[in-house]
């Protein structure tokens, strides 16, 4: 057992079970021992690769999307480009490459990154050294805003509740034999699940977000007030059904309760929850990441950069395309959703 693994077990001998999203909140970011403050997670010595990492084409083409997002809402001469929770700054320094051309674009943006983790907060800052860090999303400023969130809302702590007549039993992590275990909690009504009663059975499970409502809430806020666009990319669907809390470790699925801290924890997000804290602004349909970047264009892109290579590097730039494209890889997994003002249009890759 992990060194944080020995103190939780300790807690729940002291206070009694926990709920799930405690759970995460400690394995992901408890200040000693918790897994981003202590590590680079990224790349093929970390546990995990994102689509930035995959390829250069993911941040070009997101990048671009934005810019056009600008120029559609009239140019505005000062503005917030974000990213929540940049990983190394890749997507950042991709999408600032991607649209130095564009005029006057770079001359209004102001970089502002929302990153707990010190350890990543120096990997971007070596890719983009001038950006601005936040530890919340609440921390950006009054002013229109063009937001990236890649990966982010699926490492929000999640509670999980299984359906019992007209009410819910939490997923508690306690202990058993000295180990960390899970079991459910007594059964009882639950105001935030009422909405869930008509389209799910006994014994269904289902997630539940606390924080994911307050982050989109104040995104939301911002654009609806000041202009702008959010894109939000992730692996989930509509609505959340069943279990989907994951433990990566090495590039492996491993037991989210073995050596917590030790790897990433993180569960599917329900779209339909991001579409509904977004009021005042409006959301566009939700499409799948591999029909998004392919109205964006990254056929074309890729063929462009396949020109000139050979052998290695023409094999992977082909399989890095098949992974962010393809429905059996990211392709389907992934989806998208924009956040923008209800007088503008939806960035481009997201139009109704």
């Amino acid at each position: 057992m992990s060194a944080l693994g020995d103190l939780l077990i300790a807690r729940i001998a002291r206070t009694g079970p926990m709920s799930i999203a405690d759970y995460m909140a400690d394995c992901l970011l408890h200040p000693t021992h918790g897994y981003y403050a202590t590590r680079d997670p990224l790349g093929v010595a970390g546990d995990f690769t994102t689509a930035p990492e995959i390829s250069q084409m993911f941040g070009e083409l997101i990048g671009l999307s934005l810019a056009q997002a600008w120029l559609d809402q009239g140019q505005p001469a000062q503005i917030t480009l974000a990213e929540l929770g940049p990983g190394r700054g890749t997507l950042m320094a991709d999408a600032l490459r991607a649209t130095k051309a564009i005029p006057g674009f770079h001359a209004a943006l102001r970089v502002h990154f929302v990153e707990v983790s010190p350890v990543l907060r120096a990997a971007q800052a070596e890719r983009v050294p001038d950006a601005t860090w936040h530890d919340t999303a609440d921390g950006l400023p009054d002013a229109p805003l063009f937001l990236i969130a890649n990966e982010f809302l699926d490492a929000l702590p999640i509670r999980q509740f299984v359906r019992t007549g007209d009410a819910w039993r939490e997923k508690m992590v306690g202990i058993s034999d000295d180990a960390l275990t899970v079991g459910l909690s007594a059964p009882v009504p639950l105001a935030v699940l009422k909405h869930r009663l008509p389209d799910t059975q006994e014994g269904d499970l289902v997630e539940h977000c606390p924080a994911l409502p307050g982050v989109v809430q104040s995104i939301s806020q911002k654009i609806a007030n000041h202009g702008g666009a959010a894109l939000i990319i992730d692996y989930g669907d509509w609505q959340s059904l069943g279990n989907t809390l994951q433990a990566v470790k090495n590039h492996q699925k491993t037991d989210p309760l073995r050596d917590p801290g030790m790897a990433d924890l993180t569960a599917h997000v329900d779209f339909a929850a991001i579409a509904a804290a977004a009021r005042p602004a409006q959301t566009s349909p939700m499409a799948s990441q591999g029909v998004f970047l392919e109205r964006l264009g990254i056929t074309q892109r890729a063929q462009t950069l396949a020109r000139g290579l050979t052998g290695e590097p023409l094999k992977s730039h082909i399989g890095a395309h098949r992974r962010l494209t393809h429905p059996d890889e990211m392709g389907d997994l992934f989806k998208v959703i924009s956040i923008y003002p209800v007088s503008a249009t939806a960035p481009p890759g997201l139009d109704p």
